[in-house]
């Protein structure tokens, strides 16, 4: 039994040192155009669904109305657009160098199918290992709630606020 317990031992010291080896000496990819490390997708993702399945999603404390999805809309212009896209333009240079490259939300499949308070989680904390940024700390939570509520409504926008997703970027 001794045996076991050092082989174990012994073998978990050696996978936790090759990994320490492997980051330490530089042979981690780590540049956005190298291809991902082995599981490095499907772990994040884990992490991600595991993260928001344990706490309950909060529930929107404004209407899903047509003032509310345009300031929405006007919002993701401004500080999601960059990354996510705007129907019927070209994916930017921005979006183009991240790794992952973050989803065009309104090219094929967007967030429709996603809770409003599943997305509202999103905006307001960030993914880590994914360039998504955290915005609870540069956006209010009723603007919090707009994006992610434009974003859970984006297949039935009102005239306004569709014209605001449609423009070009702005210098274009």
């Amino acid at each position: 039994m001794k045996q076991f317990i050092f082989g174990f031992v012994f073998a978990v010291a050696a996978i936790a040192g090759g990994v320490l080896l492997y980051f330490g000496l530089g042979f981690a990819p780590v540049g956005t155009a190298t291809p991902p490390m082995p599981f490095e997708r499907s772990l994040a993702r884990m992490a991600l669904h595991a993260k928001i399945a344990r706490q309950p999603l909060a529930q929107p404390p404004i209407p899903a109305d047509a003032a509310g999805l345009t300031a929405g809309a006007q919002i993701y212009r401004e500080h999601c657009a960059v990354c996510h896209g705007l129907r019927g333009q070209p994916e930017t240079a921005i979006a183009k160098g991240m790794f992952p490259p973050p989803p065009q939300l309104f090219q094929g499949h967007g967030v429709t199918d996603d809770a409003a308070g599943e997305t509202y989680w999103k905006v307001a904390n960030g993914i880590r290992l994914t360039g998504m940024p955290g915005f609870e700390k540069s956006l209010t939570d009723t603007q919090l709630w707009q994006v992610s509520l434009m974003l859970a409504d984006a297949d039935k926008l009102p005239p306004a606020a569709m014209a605001l997703l449609s423009q070009p970027p702005a210098g274009k």
